[in-house]
């Protein structure tokens, strides 16, 4: 999935890890992500848990979209801040799945999203065994 992922790679994006149910992505943000208050866009923030929460749902290698996604602020970020979503399962039942995101600057949470996976069919690589 993530070779096919051109949007998270441009991004600078990093994939600390992968597990089933679970993911941690980084990205440290640029000069490009900071809006006019000169403050971390809260559009980048998103994507990066939005991408946690997408390698998350498809650890499965069960092909898997997002069904609706909200996010909460808790402070700002700036320039040169290292971005960190954890993103964890929460429950997966039948098609659906809810997944909890946490984006940390450090050891301080800046942003809780919520994500909702639907499972739409197919695989995303071909198993051994």
């Amino acid at each position: 999935m993530w070779s096919g992922d051109r949007a998270s790679q441009a991004l600078g994006m990093h994939i600390d890890s992968v597990g089933p149910g679970r993911a941690v992505l980084s990205m440290e943000l640029r000069a490009d992500m900071v809006n006019g208050h000169a403050i971390g866009h809260g559009g980048y923030t998103f994507t990066l848990a939005d991408s946690a929460f997408a390698f998350a749902c498809n650890s499965y290698n069960r092909s898997t979209v997002a069904a609706g996604a909200e996010i909460r602020f808790r402070r700002p970020t700036r320039l040169g801040d290292r971005l960190v979503a954890t993103a964890e399962e929460r429950s997966r039942e039948g098609r659906d799945g809810v997944y909890d995101v946490s984006v940390t600057v450090g050891d301080e949470v800046v942003a809780t999203f919520v994500g909702r996976s639907k499972e739409i069919g197919g695989t995303l690589f071909e198993e051994d065994g």
